[in-house]
């Protein structure tokens, strides 16, 4: 079974996660509904049992957004992570986990805004769409939502890393090796840090130039008044 060397700066990305094997072919997302430094126990231990079960990356995920996209962009520098689990409670604010669901069946639009994502705001500004038709090869989506059983997360995990077809659920796991191209490397450039203040649609974004041409000229007006009523 055909394993590689991840990316020299795997994981690139900064966040709540911790490292496991990197020739693990599973990463695991916990969806946090909590601020980070309100997260219960229960949350950490979820962590924990994805690593300790043999998980390349184990962590917790919050937004729609920004925290997509630092998964996608740990996993895509790792080639041989060929599933993502995705566990715990469904948040009700930031749908993170329909959103993921709903970019690994559909992809994103010219925006990368998530096509069918029910988020307010599930734009991957900050990812080259390389990076998201690469998570959409590389990755099969393990979807258990709004389960907390610790012993289903690790059946979970050793399911997707055995030789032999396992199943899981209604799906069929087993270890495929890694994904037949070399790593994606590099750190994200951070365009874009305030995805909900980005305008959502082209009649918005064209509204929000209206307004800014409006304020420029009003500037330049007001600017040139100043100068005529100099002494």
């Amino acid at each position: 079974m055909l394993k590689v060397e991840p990316a020299s700066s795997y994981p690139p990305e900064e966040g709540r996660y911790l490292r496991g094997n990197d020739y693990s072919p599973v990463a695991v997302a916990v969806i946090l509904v909590y601020d980070q430094e309100k997260a219960p126990p229960d949350i950490e231990n979820l962590v924990r049992v994805g690593l300790e079960s043999g998980a390349a990356l184990s962590g917790t995920i919050q937004t729609e957004n920004i925290g997509i996209e630092k998964l996608i962009g740990n996993i895509v520098a790792n080639p041989n992570i060929r599933y993502l689990v995705i566990f715990g409670p469904e948040s009700p604010g930031h749908q993170t986990g329909d959103a993921l669901l709903m970019l690994l069946e559909n992809g994103v639009d010219e925006r990368k805004r998530i096509i069918g994502a029910k988020a307010l705001t599930p734009y991957l500004f900050n990812l080259p769409m390389e990076f998201i038709a690469r998570f959409r090869r590389q990755v099969r989506l393990i979807n258990l939502l709004d389960e907390g059983d610790p012993d289903l997360l690790r059946r979970a995990v050793w399911s997707c890393y055995q030789e032999e077809p396992t199943s899981l659920q209604n799906c069929t796991l087993f270890d495929p090796g890694a994904y037949p191209e070399g790593p994606l490397s590099g750190r994200l450039t951070w365009r874009v840090t305030r995805p909900q203040s980005e305008p959502k649609d082209e009649a918005e974004r064209r509204q929000r130039e209206r307004l800014r041409d409006l304020i420029a000229r009003a500037k330049r007006a007001t600017e040139k008044k100043r100068e005529r009523e100099r002494p």
